[in-house]
């Protein structure tokens, strides 16, 4: 194999070579800070729009499947279930692109409170913190909140409204009336054994499902109403996603 065609050479392997020139003035160095600003807004912006994809993808199935299942009385109540399961799927993605979509943020906001903020109202001594966290996170890259924090915020801010509107239109679809075929309402819900056999879902009896819904929306409570012991960029004003 050609020298050209070799792979990759890791980058503590290869020889030790004078880099590019580091800023020698005030004036390049504030250059630099402003290009590197708007790097990462860029790919603070292409992230949140990823995190903006996913949620207008969760309000479409949303819609979609309640208008299948509320549409005719005879559409099956298993419909909604399904569309909770493809909520519950963007959620995790969603989680996922947030947790990205945060390291950037963190940083953009580091600057502008560190620097931006400090040019236009000066308040107290400088200090060189928000820069040492900016190198550090830029040496060794690393996640600012766990997986299940990313989806108790994502639950939080957009994915409870959803869940909360699937469970009432599910609610409705099991205590409604079957249909017969010639279109003509039988089996009137009035007892709580109609609810257990509307709520059936295959060889699944309707307790049963009823449980596991129930068993679902109280992950679903606790992660809409837990707290972070670690604010982080929250504790930081008002305006967040």
């Amino acid at each position: 194999m050609s020298a050209d065609l070799s792979p990759l050479t890791l980058e503590t392997e290869m020889p030790e070579k004078q880099g590019p020139p580091l800023p020698q003035s005030p004036q390049e160095t504030i250059n630099t800070i402003v290009h590197y600003y708007r790097g990462e807004m860029g790919r603070m912006a292409g992230w949140r729009d990823r995190i903006d994809r996913t949620s207008n993808w969760a309000i479409t199935v949303v819609a979609a499947m309640l208008s299948v299942s509320l549409s005719t009385p005879s559409s099956h109540h298993g419909v909604l279930l399904f569309a909770i399961l493809l909520i519950t799927l963007l959620l995790l993605i969603e989680a996922r692109r947030y947790r990205f979509f945060d390291v950037y943020r963190a940083r953009v906001r580091q600057l502008e409170r560190g620097y931006f903020a400090q040019i236009l109202a000066p308040e107290g001594t400088q200090s060189f913190k928000w820069s040492a966290a900016i190198a550090k996170s830029l040496r060794r890259p690393a996640f600012l909140m766990t997986y299940k924090e990313a989806v108790c915020r994502r639950l939080q801010r957009n994915y409870c409204w959803m869940y909360l509107i699937l469970l009432l239109a599910w609610g409705l679809k099991i205590s409604s009336p079957k249909i017969s075929s010639t279109g003509v309402p039988f089996g009137h819900v009035q007892s709580w054994s109609d609810f257990t056999e509307n709520a059936a879902l295959g060889l699944l009896p309707g307790w049963s499902v009823m449980i596991g819904v129930a068993l679902f929306y109280g992950v679903v409570a606790y992660g809409s109403l837990r707290r972070e012991e670690h604010e982080g960029e929250l504790a930081h004003g008002e305006v967040h996603v």
